[in-house]
């Protein structure tokens, strides 16, 4: 065995050591006290599509949807569903709940930017959301970052179909912000 070989092998094992848990942070280095406010399961004609959990640094008694702090939105697909659905069915709420813009091409852009921050999922998949104040959104698939959107107005406009008043699932909202306690 040569000399160096084992100080070659631990500096090896080290690396991978270290970026596997910079990798397994993910998510938790944008909201580092982030502590889970709420969950719920969104259900549509019956099915389990997915389940979803909110992270947040301010507890629910200091509400906890403060758009000047980041938060995390995580969702745990039951089933497949393609990208383009999940591109599809966010664009459609955007527009139901008058966030778009009215420039076209703003809109465009935006799916644009969610074409490449979902992928198709299988059930059991995790994408979590990420809302950083005053940068936009982040995107993370199976706990590692997979595409940033640097525009405030798109994450909060993103981050609407679930946490707007005026969302499908108020049950769900509730849940996730601790209020169905």
């Amino acid at each position: 065995m040569m000399p160096g070989r084992p100080v070659i092998i631990h500096a090896l094992a080290m690396t991978a050591l270290l970026l596997s848990s910079s990798g397994h942070a993910g998510w938790r280095t944008a909201v580092p006290d982030a502590q889970l406010i709420g969950e719920g399961e969104f259900r549509f004609l019956g099915l389990a599509i997915y389940q979803a959990r909110f992270w947040s640094a301010d507890s629910a008694q200091d509400s906890p949807l403060n758009m000047a702090s980041p938060f995390a939105l995580e969702l745990t697909y039951r089933r497949a569903i393609s990208r383009d659905d999940l591109v599809d069915t966010s664009i459609k709420e955007i527009r139901r709940l008058d966030l778009a813009p009215n420039d076209p091409s703003v809109l465009a852009r935006w799916e644009q930017e969610m074409r490449a921050a979902f992928v198709d999922v299988r059930a059991g998949e995790r994408i979590t959301g990420v809302f950083v104040p005053g940068e936009g959104a982040r995107f993370y698939v199976a706990g590692v970052l997979h595409h940033s959107v640097p525009d405030e107005a798109f994450a909060k406009a993103f981050f609407a179909i679930w946490l707007d008043e005026r969302t499908r699932s108020a049950k769900l909202r509730a849940q996730l912000l601790g209020e169905a306690r």
